[in-house]
C-alpha cells in the first residue's frame, strides 16, 4: 500500500524525517519493514503549513520519491511547523498527480494508506454522498480522495473526528448493501495547519501499521546527545507508518481502532467508532 507521516512541533527543515532519519520516508519508499508491499514508488506528495494564516502548500509528482532531485532539493529549503508527506504504492487508481497524497481542501490536508475493498461497486453511490459544493474539486480517481470529499461532507472542518468516524459509517453501510465484507481497512491523518487528527481502523479489525511518537522531552533525557533528536524541540510530536528511527523507548503503536488528536502540546488518544445511522 503506502506509507505517510505527520509532525507537528518547532519548525524544522523537511528533510529531518524524509532524508536523514535512518529508516526515513524516502528509505521507506524503497524498503518498507512493516507495509504490505516493499516498495512505494508509485508517486509521493508533501505538505506543509508556513504562517498560521495561511493554506497549505503542496509538492506531488509521479516519480518514485527516491529518484526525485527536486524534492530532496525542496526537503532542505523548506521549514515548517507542520507537515504531511505520503509515499505511494498504487492499487487500482492509475499513477498520475492528482492521484498522490497530500489531498488538499482549504486549509486541510489528507493523507490515507489502505483501501476500500471492492471500490469499483461502491464507488459511484459513494460519490453521490459527497456533498454537491464539493462535487466539483474531485481531481483524481482514487478512494482515498473520495473519502476525504466525504469526511469533508460531513463536517470535517468543524468536527473532524466525528466527520471520520461517519465516512467510515457510511463506507461500511454502503458496502453492505452491495454484500461487500470487511470493506475497509484505512490509516488515516487529516490536519488543519492547528492539529493533527489520526486513526487507525479496518472493518475486520487488522490494520495497517501506525505509530506516535513519545515524549521528545524525555528522549532527549535518555539520548541527550544524538543529533537527530536535538534537532527537533521537546514538544514535537510525530503519527508515522513506521518508525522512522530504532530508539527504544521513541515510539508506541497506535492501537486497533483508535484515534490520536495532537493540539500543539495536548495528545489525546481516543476510541475510533464509527458511526452508523
Amino acid at each position: 500500500m503506502c506509507r505517510w507521516l505527520a509532525y507537528t512541533g518547532n519548525p524544522i527543515p523537511l528533510e529531518t524525517v524524509l532524508f536523514r532519519a535512518k529508516h526515513s520516508l524516502i528509505d521507506q519508499s524503497l524498503h518498507s519493514e512493516l507495509g504490505v508491499t516493499t516498495t512505494n514508488g508509485d508517486g509521493f506528495g508533501i505538505g506543509w503549513y508556513g504562517h498560521p494564516d495561511e493554506l497549505p502548500f503542496r509538492y506531488r509528482s509521479v516519480h518514485p520519491a527516491w529518484n526525485d532531485r527536486n524534492l530532496r532539493e525542496a526537503a532542505r529549503a523548506i521549514h515548517s511547523r507542520m507537515f504531511v508527506a505520503h509515499i505511494r504504492a498504487a492499487t487500482d487508481a492509475p499513477v498520475q498527480e492528482t492521484n498522490c497524497h497530500p489531498f488538499r481542501h482549504g486549509r486541510w490536508l489528507f493523507a490515507h494508506n489502505g483501501l476500500i475493498r471492492d471500490f469499483h461497486k461502491l464507488r459511484r453511490d459513494l460519490t453521490m454522498k459527497v456533498d454537491p459544493a464539493l462535487f466539483s474539486t474531485l481531481e483524481g480517481s482514487t478512494d482515498s480522495e473520495l473519502m476525504f470529499r466525504l469526511a469533508l461532507t460531513y463536517g470535517l472542518e468543524q468536527a473532524p473526528l466525528p466527520a471520520l468516524e461517519r465516512m467510515v459509517g457510511v463506507i461500511e453501510e454502503t458496502a453492505a448493501r452491495y454484500r461487500v465484507a470487511e470493506p475497509l481497512n484505512m490509516t488515516v491523518c487529516a490536519t488543519d495547519g492547528e492539529r493533527i487528527v489520526a486513526a487507525r481502523y479496518s472493518s475486520e479489525r487488522q490494520s495497517r501499521s501506525l505509530f506516535h511518537s513519545t515524549s521528545f522531552r524525555h528522549l532527549h533525557e535518555l539520548y541527550p546527545h544524538n543529533p537527530r533528536i536535538e534537532e527537533v524541540g521537546n514538544d514535537a510530536f510525530m503519527v508515522v507508518s513506521e518508525p522512522l528511527v530504532d530508539l527504544r523507548g521513541a515510539w508506541e503503536e497506535v492501537p486497533e481502532s483508535t484515534a490520536i488528536v495532537a493540539h500543539g502540546a495536548d495528545v489525546q488518544q481516543r476510541p475510533f467508532n464509527p458511526r452508523h445511522k
